[in-house]
């Protein structure tokens, strides 16, 4: 990535981070149904899938927004994304309950590096002697040389605020660093997990498919699918456009390549298990395209010529606020429009800001 390249996308990063943050202020105390899972999920309390598979709450905000997975085999472990600096203790606590110590992590593997996903990998390398960090190429350089977006996000906050939500966050040295290009397979302990590049969401967002369990680990490319919206076992996925490299073909085009892998579970960050994605993917795409054609028509208001971002994102939250409720009504959801607001408040506010981005691009 060129050095002008890279200091735009610690802007972006610093701004995703902030608008995240001052949205989730909102708060949340709904009632949680969890129809997937078997046992009680609370923060930071392991769940246990199939075949080595595991995830737990981050804590990151608000209950049951953010998860990392854990995929244990022949008593070696990987974990995918990593929260924030604070979900550290967590991820001990998990390897200790499972029996394992610290030095049995092989892989930090990130889907991308959004904060949420990624803020806590400096201190988890440090904590963890014999990992190395998978990443896609693009993001690679803000690992080993974070001091600019941690700038960036002292500046948004400052200090005091900025190190309250995100620690420090720590470089990791270059040598560690495994830059996860297209095809790129990693060896957990004689179990392969296959990386893809698959853009859409963040140019530097991959897919981790797990040979084995045929589990694949979307990060934000399938979706978000929240356990407060889940009806009767049946999830409530949407697509995520958060700013500020949304790109409606290219994430087509990375969910069609989820797809061909035949997986039989999507495991997303927010939140957990995803079962027999093909039967949701349908779905997913066609609110996908209608948020595209919220975004296309607020562009056809402003003008031609007219590309300021600001503008579009204020003509695209209220009708995308609008269809996503009417979406969850639909599907069965009985939460007041309230609980809706506060449930959905920040995804409605950062997609359409990267809605508007995109359309005032285009």
């Amino acid at each position: 990535m060129r050095s002008d390249e890279a200091d735009r996308e610690v802007i972006r990063l610093c701004r995703h981070a902030s608008r995240i943050v001052a949205v989730a202020k909102r708060g949340i105390d709904t009632p949680i149904d969890l129809p997937l899972i078997t046992c009680r999920l609370m923060k930071n309390e392991l769940i246990t899938y199939t075949q080595g598979i595991h995830a737990f709450d981050t804590g990151y905000l608000r209950p049951q927004l953010a998860a990392v997975h854990l995929i244990v085999h022949n008593r070696r472990a990987a974990f995918i994304d990593t929260g924030t600096y604070a979900t550290l203790p967590h991820a001990l606590a998990v390897l200790d309950s499972l029996g394992l110590t610290p030095d049995a992590v092989d892989y930090v593997m990130l889907t991308h590096i959004h904060l949420d996903h990624a803020g806590g990998a400096g201190v988890m390398m440090g904590a963890f002697p014999n990992a190395q960090l998978v990443v896609h190429p693009r993001g690679a350089r803000h690992m080993s040389e974070p001091s600019k977006l941690m700038a960036g996000v002292e500046a948004v906050y400052g200090k005091q605020r900025a190190r309250q939500l995100y620690g420090e966050l720590r470089p990791i040295a270059a040598e560690r660093i495994v830059e996860a290009h297209e095809g790129a397979v990693i060896n957990l302990a004689g179990r392969e997990l296959l990386c893809l590049d698959t853009p859409g969401h963040a140019r530097h967002h991959i897919a981790i498919f797990d040979t084995q369990s045929k589990g694949v680990f979307t990060g934000d490319t399938f979706g978000i699918a929240y356990r407060e919206l889940h009806v009767g076992g049946r999830p409530f996925l949407f697509p995520t456009t958060t700013p500020s490299q949304f790109d409606p073909a290219a994430l087509r085009s990375s969910i069609g390549r989820i797809l061909a892998l035949q997986p039989k579970a999507a495991y997303l960050t927010h939140f957990g298990l995803l079962p027999e994605p093909q039967r949701h993917a349908a779905a997913l795409m066609q609110r996908l395209d209608a948020f595209v054609n919220i975004a296309e028509d607020a562009a056809r208001k402003v003008g031609d010529g007219n590309t300021a971002a600001d503008e579009l994102q204020a003509l695209i939250a209220p009708p995308l606020r609008a269809f996503l409720i009417a979406e969850a009504r639909a599907h069965g959801v009985s939460l007041s429009d309230d609980e809706l607001d506060t449930l959905l408040g920040m995804d409605v506010d950062l997609n359409a800001q990267g809605l508007a981005l995109w359309a005032a691009a285009g």
